[in-house]
C-alpha cells in the first residue's frame, strides 16, 4: 500500500509541530522544513486544523501549534482520514473488472488494508516523535531568518 502525498505530508507536519516546543512556526516555515510546496502544506494544515489536530493563528505572534488532541491522535486515524474509505483496487468504474461477481482478491486486499490501519491505530503522534526521531526533526528545522 502506498500513502497519498497529502497523507505523508500530514504525518510529517504533525511530527514537525510535535517537536516545536515553545515556538509557533508558520505554514511557510513548515513547508520549507519539509521541502514541499507551500500550497500543498497549506491545504494539509487547513485539513489538520479542521480536524482539531492543529491550531493555526494568523498575524503577529501567530503560527501553528499542535493541539493536545493532535499530540494524542492515532496515526491510524490520521491515515484513514486522509486516505479515505476507498478500496486498494478499483473494481468498479468506467471499466468494471470482469471478475467482480466472484473475485476473492478484493476481500483479501480489504482485510490487508484494515490490518495495516489496525497496526497504526495504537501509535500516537507523540510515539512517533520519541527519541531518536524528535532530536532528528529538530535538526532539520530552520530558523525564521533562513525561511525568508
Amino acid at each position: 500500500m502506498r500513502l497519498l502525498r497529502s497523507t505523508d505530508l500530514a504525518l510529517r507536519v504533525l511530527m514537525r509541530l510535535a517537536v516545536a516546543v515553545g515556538t509557533t512556526p508558520t505554514t511557510r516555515q513548515v513547508a520549507a522544513d519539509m521541502d514541499v510546496p507551500y500550497t500543498h502544506a497549506a491545504k494539509v494544515v487547513a485539513e489538520l486544523q479542521h480536524l482539531g489536530l492543529v491550531d493555526a493563528r494568523r498575524g503577529r505572534g501567530g503560527g501553528l501549534a499542535l493541539t493536545e488532541r493532535g499530540r494524542a491522535a492515532s496515526v491510524g486515524a490520521v491515515v484513514r482520514t486522509f486516505e479515505g474509505d476507498g478500496d486498494v483496487v478499483e473494481c468498479e468504474g468506467a471499466t468494471p473488472c470482469p471478475l467482480n461477481s466472484g473475485c476473492r482478491l478484493r476481500g483479501a486486499l480489504r482485510r490487508a488494508q484494515e490490518a495495516f490501519y489496525a497496526a497504526l491505530d495504537p501509535v500516537t503522534v507523540s510515539d512517533i516523535v520519541a527519541d531518536p526521531t524528535g532530536p532528528l526533526l529538530l535538526g532539520i528545522t530552520r530558523g525564521p531568518a533562513e525561511n525568508g
